[in-house]
């Protein structure tokens, strides 16, 4: 399941109606919708590999879904998590994980932080790990992340990593 991102979008291209039933509703916490794009740059020698999906951020981080989905809106996978268990489901199936710090790892080559998204995307740092302020103002730096609240009021919230590999997260939520 290595680099499964570009997996997904090829998956969704050649399956066509293909789609991963959502889980069952997670009670409580935050929702977010809209566009999300990731990419992870190899180097110079490997060309970097972009991923765009819609996406449904659902509950919180003990317990939530992050669901991707086509254009059209078919569900290309759902990563599922609650304490003790995490699950990435795809049309090809459901894969456990030891943590969704693992999940993102397999998944993207690299690690992502679902659990700070929440607060991320209330435009405030999460309250699990250290922060520090932008000298601009304009966002913040927490987890090793240059979080850019520059677009926060039209809805977007950037986030990017320089090591061990450069990774670009770029959200836009629905209705702003």
């Amino acid at each position: 399941m290595t680099h499964l991102f570009a997996g997904l979008l090829a998956v969704s291209l050649v399956a066509g109606c293909a789609s991963v039933e959502p889980g069952p509703p997670v009670t409580g916490g935050e929702t977010f919708a809209g566009r999300l794009s990731v990419q992870v740059d190899e180097g110079e020698t490997t060309p970097a590999r972009p991923f765009s999906a819609a996406f449904d951020l659902r509950g919180g981080p003990a317990a939530g879904t992050l669901g991707l989905s086509t254009p059209l809106g078919n569900m290309l996978a759902e990563a599922r998590w609650r304490p003790g268990s995490v699950a990435l489901v795809t049309p090809q199936g459901s894969r456990r994980f030891a943590s969704l710090d693992a999940l993102t790892r397999e998944v993207l080559g690299e690690s992502v932080p679902v659990e700070a998204w929440f607060d991320w995307l209330r435009g405030r740092p999460w309250p699990g790990a250290t922060s520090f302020p932008h000298a601009t103002g304009r966002g913040f730096e927490q987890l090793g992340w240059q979080v850019d609240l520059s677009r926060f009021a039209a809805g977007g919230v950037g986030a990017s990593r320089r090591a061990p590999l450069p990774v670009v997260v770029r959200i836009q939520l629905d209705g702003s």
